[in-house]
């Protein structure tokens, strides 16, 4: 393999080649070694160590378990993140780290579908709006789109996550895209609802007051039972580990999904927005 002797403060991409690659020496690996522990060919570890493929988020998974970086603050993951926070709301890196290796994850949404439900287009078009608006360059909402696709691979493992979703009505009632993307990603929302591992309400503006949340939240059951709480401001997100926190939160989203529609009626309401457009 062809090796380029990087300059770690040339690129953040650099940096990440080449700590990969002093992490991989000092342990006295090939890339052949490399390769066989984290299931990626060899010519690919190799162009991410020498700064001509960009590292993913997948990428830097493998890497930490073959590593055995995996629950340390030195995570190559961590490092990905940081290469793409520029586009990223204060917070939401930590938060999504957690979330690929969380048990059980549950959203709430208002006015827009969240990013593990959406489709390319769907979220495609979130980005390229703001890049019109002048919030981010297009460069950085190709990073929005990537993490939103990295974020839902984090998820098809095994075993699966319990993911539950409640999202207000104005998230199914807010067409973003072309008619037909908009078709394609209220399909996606039936097709989430029908697997196994997930449970998919509707908290329709008929609740009123009793809509317990008016910004986004996420909750993270983690693999050691720990429960932690994210939110977000207009202009930062914050993770909240503290149990004495959390533990509102949580009892909180409860009575929100006891309050919401069903998963038959959730769809139903669906499909009856679907016919609709016809």
């Amino acid at each position: 393999m062809n090796r380029n002797e990087l300059t770690p403060d040339a690129s953040p991409r650099a940096a990440f080649g080449a700590r990969l690659r002093s992490l991989r020496e000092a342990r006295g690996w090939t890339l052949d070694d490399l390769s066989e522990r984290m299931e990626y060919s060899a010519s690919h570890i190799s162009g991410v160590e020498n700064a001509n493929r960009a590292p993913t988020v997948k990428f830097a998974q493998r890497a930490d378990r073959a590593l055995e970086l995996m629950g340390t603050g030195e995570t190559l993951a961590n490092d990905v993140f940081r290469i793409k926070s520029g586009s990223l709301l204060e917070g939401f890196p930590e938060y999504v780290l957690s979330e690929g290796r969380a048990a059980e994850v549950r959203y709430f949404e208002t006015g827009i579908v969240p990013g593990l439900l959406q489709t390319e287009a769907y979220a495609q078009a979130l980005a390229q709006s703001a890049v019109r608006r002048g919030t981010i360059t297009a460069e950085q909402a190709h990073e929005r789109v990537t993490v939103v696709a990295e974020r839902q691979d984090a998820l098809r493992r095994t075993p699966a996550p319990l993911v539950m979703a409640v999202l207000d009505e104005s998230c199914v009632r807010r067409p973003i895209g072309t008619v037909a993307e908009w078709d394609t990603q209220l399909s996606r929302l039936i097709e989430f609802a029908e697997q196994p591992d997930t449970v998919f309400q509707l908290a329709p503006f008929s609740m009123g007051v009793r809509r317990a949340f008016n910004l986004p939240l996420y909750i993270l059951t983690m693999a050691d039972r720990s429960i932690v709480a994210y939110a977000e401001s207009a202009t930062r997100g914050h993770l909240e580990r503290d149990g004495k926190f959390v533990a509102p939160i949580l009892s909180t989203y409860y009575q929100l999904q006891a309050h919401a529609l069903s998963q038959p009626d959730s769809v139903a309401m669906i499909r009856q927005i679907r016919e609709g457009m016809s």
